[in-house]
């Protein structure tokens, strides 16, 4: 089994369609994080694939596609936390960070999708070692992320999106905050 990373770059916004059809849902198009509630309850799909095309054309890519063989199998959001503006309106963010919310060096991991076919193989460690790789390559200071713990609660596979406690922790980042029992804020220092 041969995995691969790559930015989801406008050449390769097909794979980023394919990684995020995880059949787990309608297929929000990574857009929840950029959104308020009410414009992402009005957009269609196609609306939400467009905003998803456009982000994948700018300068920078909104995440990164894995793949497995050639065949796109995971996707992740990675960026700065800035440009994912739910984040900062989120209350377990707002009163777990103890970044300033409009710091442009703290990035924010927020999302994952495997797909089915290929869970069970470490994709999502992968995809979140990959992430971290790309924010330390771009200066990010820190990078923050927002998992959920299913050892307390259990979860379906797609409430998952934000990625679990264990493979935070198992990638080096510290828990800041758990502001539910269930949910943790976690951060890994780049830079000093």
């Amino acid at each position: 089994m041969t995995i691969e990373i790559l930015p989801a770059t406008g050449e390769r916004f097909d794979d980023a369609e394919v990684a995020l059809d995880s059949g787990d849902g309608p297929g929000c198009q990574c857009q929840w994080w950029l959104l308020t509630n009410a414009d992402f309850q009005a957009a269609s799909r196609t609306d939400l694939a467009e905003r998803l095309r456009a982000e994948t054309q700018s300068e920078r890519p909104p995440g990164l596609i894995a793949y497995i063989d050639g065949e796109p199998a995971g996707w992740v959001r990675v960026g700065p936390r800035t440009t994912q503006p739910r984040l900062a309106r989120t209350r377990d963010v707002k009163t777990s960070t103890v970044e300033p919310l409009d710091a442009d060096d703290v990035w924010a991991v927020s999302c994952f999708v495997v797909r089915r076919q290929f869970r069970g193989r470490g994709l999502t460690r992968a995809l979140l070692d990959a992430a971290v790789s790309r924010a330390r390559d771009a200066g990010a200071r820190v990078v923050e992320g927002y998992p959920l713990d299913p050892t307390v609660t259990a979860r379906s596979t797609a409430q998952l999106f934000r990625g679990t406690v264990a493979v935070f922790q198992d990638a080096g980042f510290a828990v800041v905050n758990r502001p539910k029992p269930d949910r943790a804020l976690v951060a890994l220092a780049l830079h000093d």
